[in-house]
């Protein structure tokens, strides 16, 4: 790569990053629309491998897409919302229940003074602070309704959604490969190699671990279910959510499933139930799941992607994070290949040095 296209590609990385973020308000349903056309294009790419025209399986897989995603919409939310209420109206019961039966357990067991812990403080913060949230919500929800403007906004962009998504899944490849094109012709076989290994890292968490963490909250969510848990689906989805650090779904699944299913039966052996359910989750993961959704492809480390989504977050808001996991995959990308060239670099060692970095595990293995 010469100096002059070093300098390119420089202004033009600094142009398109304040371009996204001058129009971020305006990008949210183009990068949506783009992320359902990445992870749906290897089912029309199947499709069209079968002997069917790219507009006929664009329009195969955008009917599926559409009706799935309607479906969560219809049957889904409304459960949701009907559970979310539930939690809310049992929050001044557990904190009844832990006042009159848990914190006296915890004194007695560990010889502690009542007047050590300002329980009775504690407790009207957390009602305080409930009530505060109500009070919140009522009024951001009141100027919704009441703004006119911001429900047409939002209707448009959720309409807009749907149309970007067929465009660019028409023209997916088409467009993959004008942009190949358009590369300078020494930089094309470097670029496209660097763009194959991004494209594998977000195979890899995308169509991978995402797919892992939306199978371990439905069986979650439909275990608890068999339990009785009036929270079932709520909890199934934290679950789920939360699998996407390795244990961090089942620690905080079945805590939370825990208490909300001792507050609903008050009886200890409904926690072994649930113990069940968590533990079969486990297992499906390690032994199906991940073997099957994921195999041994190359992702992004877990810290990695928590990391980039706060991030983003933080930097562009909602844009920032749509946009985490493949800025994250680019970096992940050049890392690796900045540190391959550092290891091979005079300032790594000299070659005498590397050969002999080479040699000590065989002289070791003997």
């Amino acid at each position: 790569m010469t100096e002059s296209q070093r300098w390119f590609f420089l202004i033009l990385a600094v142009v398109l990053g304040g371009l996204v973020y001058l129009l971020s308000p305006i990008l949210s349903p183009f990068l949506v629309g783009a992320l359902f056309a990445y992870l749906s294009d290897p089912i029309a790419d199947r499709l069209e491998d079968l002997g069917m025209s790219r507009t006929g399986s664009v329009i195969i897989v955008f009917i599926g897409m559409t009706a799935l995603v309607a479906m969560m919409f219809l049957l889904l939310l409304p459960q949701l919302g009907h559970q979310i209420q539930t939690l809310l109206a049992r929050i001044p019961q557990a904190i009844q229940l832990f006042e009159e039966q848990i914190f006296p357990w915890i004194l007695a067991t560990f010889s502690l003074e009542p007047t050590e812990f300002g329980f009775a403080n504690v407790k009207d913060v957390l009602i305080g602070d409930l009530q505060k949230t109500g009070d919140i919500m009522s009024q951001l929800l009141g100027g919704i309704t009441r703004s006119g403007l911001a429900i047409v906004a939002w209707v448009a962009n959720l309409v807009l959604i749907p149309v970007v998504t067929f465009y660019l899944l028409r023209d997916w490849d088409v467009m993959i490969a004008k942009v190949k094109r358009l590369l300078p012709r020494n930089v094309e076989p470097k670029v496209s190699l660097w763009a194959s290994e991004c494209d594998e890292v977000l195979g890899a968490f995308m169509k991978g671990q995402l797919l892992v963490m939306v199978a371990l909250g439905i069986v979650y969510a439909v275990g608890l279910w068999i339990v009785g848990l009036d929270l079932a689906l709520l909890v199934g989805m934290i679950a789920g959510l939360a699998s996407i650090v390795p244990y961090m779904g089942f620690i905080i699944g079945i805590a939370v499933a825990g208490v909300a299913a001792f507050m609903q039966f008050q009886d200890p052996m409904v926690l072994g139930y649930v113990g069940v359910v968590f533990i079969i989750g486990q297992m499906l993961e390690g032994m199906l799941l991940t073997p099957l959704l994921v195999g041994d492809r190359i992702g992004l480390h877990p810290v990695a992607v928590i990391f980039a989504i706060m991030a983003g977050g933080q930097l562009f808001g909602f844009v920032g994070v749509l946009l985490a996991l493949p800025v994250a995959a680019v970096i992940m990308v050049l890392l690796r290949h900045l540190h391959e060239g550092y290891k091979g670099s005079t300032l790594y060692g000299s070659e005498e040095d590397q050969a002999l970095e080479q040699v000590e595990p065989v002289v070791n293995d003997k």
